[in-house]
């Protein structure tokens, strides 16, 4: 059996009870930091607190070689670990696949995702957003990849919202900010308003809207952060930004 086990978004503690319970049974434990990593835990962390082993894999372990992962699923219980949920990349798609050719069975332990979070907090309708994009860290003087621009155009053209989850680089301890993104995706966006969403899923998650150019010039603290660029607001959308996101009555001046 190999199951697939989401930790939630910030901590040891952020795991489901069933997540839990299936990380306590199994023979082994792999956990995964590449496509994010826990704000408030480390690997260590999560060992101590569930009294369990765990081995990292690093993207190559995953995506190009596997075999360790799916050699003890073939005659041991085995979970593997994901922050976030399990299935929103599609690098855990493509191992689950994987396990099934190999007559592997497997299941799902949900977790909360980056984007449910990110309306919950903002209480932007989550039925209102619109495709993902990834904000890259910048190279040298390259401009935004026009592809991550037409993700954001192409929402907003129909009205809807836009989340950007940030670049990061966890074996090199690296996470772009949301001011740094801001500061990217500014000129390409004149006047848009940004919602950045700091530290989700911690005891004191940070929410604020204003324009990019603004939101560049401010700190967040600590990482991880979201951004998202809100299309066509509805009047509880905007109430809820206000009230929970502390944006200035002018950014709705022209009833956006």
């Amino acid at each position: 059996m190999l199951t697939f086990v989401g930790l939630g978004l910030y901590d040891e503690r952020s795991i489901t009870i069933e997540g839990r319970d299936a990380l306590h049974d199994a023979d082994r434990a792999f956990v995964e930091r590449y496509t994010s990593t826990l704000g408030g835990a480390s690997v260590a962390d999560l060992e101590a607190y569930h009294d369990v082993e765990i081995e990292t894999r690093d993207r190559a372990g995953v995506e190009r070689d596997p075999t360790a992962i799916l050699d003890a699923a073939e005659t041991e219980d085995v979970v593997f670990l994901v922050v976030g949920d399990p299935m929103v990349s599609t690098t855990h798609v493509d191992l689950r696949l994987r396990a099934h050719d190999r007559g592997i069975e497997t299941r799902i332990v949900h977790g909360t995702t980056a984007q449910t979070a990110a309306s919950s907090l903002t209480g932007l309708q989550n039925y209102r957003f619109g495709k993902a994009t990834t904000v890259p860290f910048a190279y040298g003087d390259r401009p935004i990849p026009e592809s991550v621009v037409d993700t954001i155009d192409d929402n907003r053209d129909r009205g809807l919202h836009t989340l950007c989850y940030l670049d990061i680089k966890a074996a090199e301890d690296r996470y772009l900010t949301a001011s740094a993104a801001a500061d990217r995706l500014a000129p390409a966006l004149e006047d848009a308003i940004g919602v950045v969403v700091a530290r989700a899923g911690s005891p004191e998650p940070q929410v604020a809207a204003d324009t990019l150019a603004r939101l560049a010039d401010r700190e967040f603290g600590d990482p991880l952060h979201l951004l998202v660029i809100p299309g066509v607001l509805h009047d509880l959308e905007r109430e809820a930004l206000s009230a929970l996101a502390n944006a200035p009555d002018r950014l709705f001046a022209d009833g956006s």
